[in-house]
């Protein structure tokens, strides 16, 4: 039925009726229920709405779109990561504790200064040593533990820098030698005192043993060899490496050292750690026995200091990660040797530099002797 309406064609070919244009049914119809997604993000669905209606979502971490309309988002390869815009990949941040960081930086200087401390110390003990504070509980056990303690320090800068095959396995190897020898160190001397006290008394089968240069050997060697046995096994057994880690931290690329055996750290820290109980306790007991400068005194509480530090170690260790957990290990070998020196060695270069008057025999020992070798 018409309506009246005049109908005409306009110069587009498009039909109108009175002014109102008549749609061509060749034309498929235009949806606008959603624009094109652009780049770094993809399509997503609508429940129960025609698929012309989506979400646009932005790709997850590690994936990209590099054009709009896409309808998945792609995965960057392993070393690579998307950027914040998610529109392309990126390479990971490399991370170790390197010198360049402030961090880095901070413990190499610390490791040196701690270094250069100690060496002074020895040399002060040296100029010094045919004096009673130095010659008191054996001057060659007090040599080497200072060259050891002074080796700790250094071993702490295997720790830093980019990890390579060479430092993955020197440094837990070095660090725990030469903690042992250390800790024997001031065991032997620990255990020099109470032998020089107990051989006074009648009938003491402890006698022979009073100026024996065979005594503090046989201990620094025999409580060395079972931490040297622990390395030997670890290195034949599981040897540490360098290696990328790429899944703990997002969007990085940690460059670390496999330890190998977890279990061989933890029995080389163990057997560190059964050996400075050891020598707390023979201190603790030795502590009040009758010298006006009973050394014994400063090794409980060096010893205290150590296993506190190591004990303080392990769940710091377990709760960081990345260069953090060198850090905190970096931290423990400082603490631990600043304790070592500072509670044992400072006291006698107290009296040598500042109080020369109590640098005697009689000062240092009173009446007993037997302990100055």
């Amino acid at each position: 039925m018409d309506d009246g309406r005049d109908v005409s064609v306009l110069d587009d070919g498009t039909l109108t009726k009175s002014g109102v244009e008549v749609p061509d049914k060749k034309m498929a119809p235009h949806s606008v229920c959603s624009e094109p997604c652009p780049s770094g993000f993809r399509k997503a669905v609508r429940a129960g709405e025609p698929a012309c209606c989506f979400d646009c979502v932005l790709c997850s971490i590690g994936e990209i779109t590099n054009q709009s309309g896409a309808s998945d988002c792609m995965k960057c390869p392993e070393h690579l990561w998307s950027d914040d815009k998610r529109q392309k990949c990126i390479p990971k941040v490399i991370e170790f504790l390197s010198t360049a960081d402030f961090l880095g930086s901070l413990l190499t200087g610390l490791s040196m200064a701690f270094s250069l401390i100690t060496l002074s110390v020895l040399c002060v003990f040296i100029k010094s040593r045919d004096t009673p504070i130095v010659r008191a509980n054996n001057r060659e056990l007090s040599y080497l533990l200072l060259i050891a303690l002074a080796m700790c320090f250094m071993c702490a800068l295997l720790f830093i820098g980019r990890p390579v095959k060479i430092t993955c396995l020197m440094r837990q190897v070095a660090f725990g030698l030469l903690f042992c020898i250390c800790v024997s160190s001031v065991l032997a001397k620990t255990l020099i005192v109470v032998v020089a006290f107990n051989a006074t008394k009648p009938s003491s089968r402890l006698k022979k043993w009073v100026g024996s240069r065979w005594l503090p050997i046989n201990i620094v060697l025999w409580g060395s060899l079972g931490q040297v046995s622990i390395c030997i096994f670890w290195l034949c057994t599981d040897i540490p490496f360098p290696q990328n880690n790429l899944k703990t931290e997002t969007g990085k690329i940690i460059i670390e050292c496999n330890e190998g055996s977890a279990s061989m750290f933890y029995c080389m820290l163990g057997y560190m750690g059964l050996l400075a109980v050891i020598c707390f306790i023979v201190a603790f007991l030795a502590r009040n026995l009758p010298d006006r400068f009973n050394e014994t005194k400063f090794i409980t509480f060096s010893m205290l200091v150590f296993i506190s530090v190591w004990l303080s170690f392990i769940p710091a260790y377990l709760s960081t990660k990345g260069k953090g957990m060198v850090a905190v290990e970096i931290f423990a070998i400082l603490a631990s040797g600043a304790g070592l020196l500072a509670c044992i060695c400072i006291p006698k270069c107290y009296i040598i530099l500042l109080r020369p008057d109590m640098n005697t025999r009689q000062k240092v020992s009173g009446k007993r002797g037997a302990f100055f070798k």
